[in-house]
C-alpha cells in the first residue's frame, strides 16, 4: 500500500525526523576520553525532563520493565511490604514483578476504568502505625485502560500522615507527556521508557531516583548486577557506564530532549491535553464511551474506546491494520475484545490525531458499528479550530 503507515498505538510512538537523523551516525567509542562531553550534559537535561533537582536519573539499555526491576532491587528486600492498586494490565504486571521478588504486596483490586484509590490508600497508610509499608506504588497512567491517576494526592496523603514510605511511580506513558513534577511531588522513584513520550525506539529504561531512595540502598538485600545503582553511580559521575551503553539511542535521546525542552514541558503537557480532548469529543460524537469511567480519570496520552455490545474491538483493529494500514492499540487482559485504543502521545499533532480518527471511522463502518460518518472527525476538527495551540499561547 502506498503512503505512510498510520501508527496510533500508545507505544511505540511516532519518531521525529530530528531523532532519526541524530541516530543515523557511525558507532562510536563509549570509552573515548571526550565521551563525557556528550553524556554529562545529557544526564543534567534528563533531570530537567523529570523535574528532578536532587537525586539522579539512570539510563539502562532495557524497556520500562527493566526500570521497574531496578527500582525494586535497589531499594527493597524480600519480605518488605508495599502498597499498590491494580486497575489495568500494567499496574497488574508491576505487582506481579514485586511478588516474584518476594515482596509482600497489599494490592487493592479496583474496577478497570478507575485509577489509584486515594481514600483506600489513606486508610491503609493510617492503619500502618508501625510503618511496615516500605513503598507505595502508583501507576500514573494506566495504558491498558486510558486512566490517569493523581500522584500528588498520594504524596499529600503520605505527608499528612507523616508516613516514611517511598513513593514509586510508573510514568512509562506519562513522563514527557502528562504533568509530572518529581521533586515537587516528592516522588522517590519514577520509571519511564524511551518509546513513549521520549519519541525514541524501544530500548532505554529511564529511571529518576530521589536522594531519599538512593540513601535507602544499603538496606536492600535483593540480588542485582545489571541494574545495580551503585555501579551506575560510580561510572556515571565521570560520564561513563558500567557496561556498553546503547550509544545510538543516547544520540537520539539528546535530540529528543532538545525538542522537548525547546517546546517547554508545560507546553508539551498542554499540547497532549488539547489533542486528547479532541479525541474524547470524537468518541462522544460517535455515541461511544471511554473505558475511563469519569473525567477525572481521563488520560491525555491514550484513549481506550469501548465498542458496543455485540461487537468485537479486535475486528476494528484487524480491519484498520489490514485494509487501511493503521495500527490501533488492542485491549489487554480483562478488556480484550472490548476496547480499541488510540494513542495520542509523543510526536503528535492535530493532523495525526485526525488521521487516526478517520481510520477508526473507516474500520468501524466496515465492521458495522453504527455511527454518523464524519461525526468524530468533525467534532475534533471543530474543537481544534476553536482552541489555540499551546505554542501560540506561550508566544502571547
Amino acid at each position: 500500500m502506498s503512503g505512510f503507515n498510520g501508527l496510533a498505538v500508545p507505544g511505540p510512538t511516532n519518531m521525529p525526523f530530528e531523532v532519526r537523523r541524530a541516530m543515523d551516525v557511525a558507532l562510536e567509542d563509549h570509552r573515548a576520553p571526550d565521551f563525557p562531553e556528550f553524556t554529562l550534559p545529557l544526564f543534567a537535561d534528563l533531570k530537567k525532563a523529570f523535574m528532578l533537582e536532587n537525586g539522579q536519573v539512570f539510563i539502562f539499555p532495557s524497556s520500562g520493565t527493566g526500570g521497574w526491576e531496578s527500582a525494586i532491587v535497589n531499594t527493597m528486600s524480600p519480605g518488605d511490604k508495599v502498597l499498590a492498586s491494580v486497575f489495568g494490565q500494567f499496574s497488574h504486571l508491576w505487582v506481579d514483578l514485586c511478588q516474584r521478588f518476594g515482596l509482600v504486596v497489599d494490592a487493592i483490586e479496583c474496577d478497570w476504568g478507575t485509577g489509584v484509590p486515594i481514600e483506600l490508600y489513606e486508610q491503609k497508610l493510617a492503619a500502618d502505625k508501625n510503618h511496615e509499608i516500605r513503598a507505595v506504588l502508583v501507576t500514573q497512567n494506566e495504558t491498558a485502560t486510558g486512566v490517569n491517576s493523581d500522584v500528588k494526592a498520594v504524596r499529600d496523603v503520605l505527608d499528612s500522615l507523616g508516613h516514611p514510605a517511598l513513593l514509586f511511580v510508573d510514568g512509562v506513558s506519562s513522563i514527557c507527556s502528562i504533568e509530572f513534577r518529581m521533586e515537587e511531588w516528592g516522588v522517590d522513584v519514577a520509571v519511564s521508557g524511551s518509546q513513549k513520550g521520549f519519541m525514541l525506539p524501544t530500548g532505554l529504561g529511564i529511571v529518576g531516583v530521589s536522594q531519599k531512595a538512593l540513601d535507602s540502598r544499603p538496606k536492600s538485600t535483593l540480588p542485582k548486577t545489571f541494574f545495580d545503582y551503585d555501579d551506575m553511580i560510580k561510572t556515571n559521575k565521570d560520564g561513563y557506564f558500567p557496561y556498553t551503553p546503547a550509544t545510538t539511542l543516547l544520540r537520539g535521546l539528546r535530540a529528543s530532549l532538545d525538542m522537548l525542552l525547546g517546546e517547554g514541558l508545560e507546553n508539551v503537557w498542554a499540547r497532549h491535553n488539547r489533542l486528547a480532548e479532541g479525541c474524547r469529543l470524537a468518541v462522544d460524537a460517535w455515541g461511544l464511551t471511554l473505558c475511563a469511567k469519569e473525567p477525572k480519570w481521563y488520560s491525555d496520552t491514550v484513549s481506550a474506546i469501548v465498542v458496543p455490545e455485540g461487537y468485537n474491538a479486535n475486528d476494528v483493529i484487524q480491519t484498520a491494520y489490514k485494509k487501511y494500514d493503521l495500527s490501533l492499540g488492542a485491549g489487554l487482559s480483562k478488556v480484550a475484545g472490548k476496547v480499541f485504543r488510540i494513542g495520542h502521545l509523543g510526536y503528535m499533532n492535530e493532523l495525526m490525531v485526525l488521521q487516526a480518527l478517520g481510520g477508526a471511522e473507516l474500520a468501524m463502518r466496515d465492521v458495522g458499528i453504527p455511527f454518523q460518518s464524519g461525526a468524530g472527525v468533525g467534532a475534533a476538527v471543530d474543537y481544534y479550530a476553536a482552541t489555540p495551540q499551546a505554542a501560540a499561547l506561550a508566544a502571547e
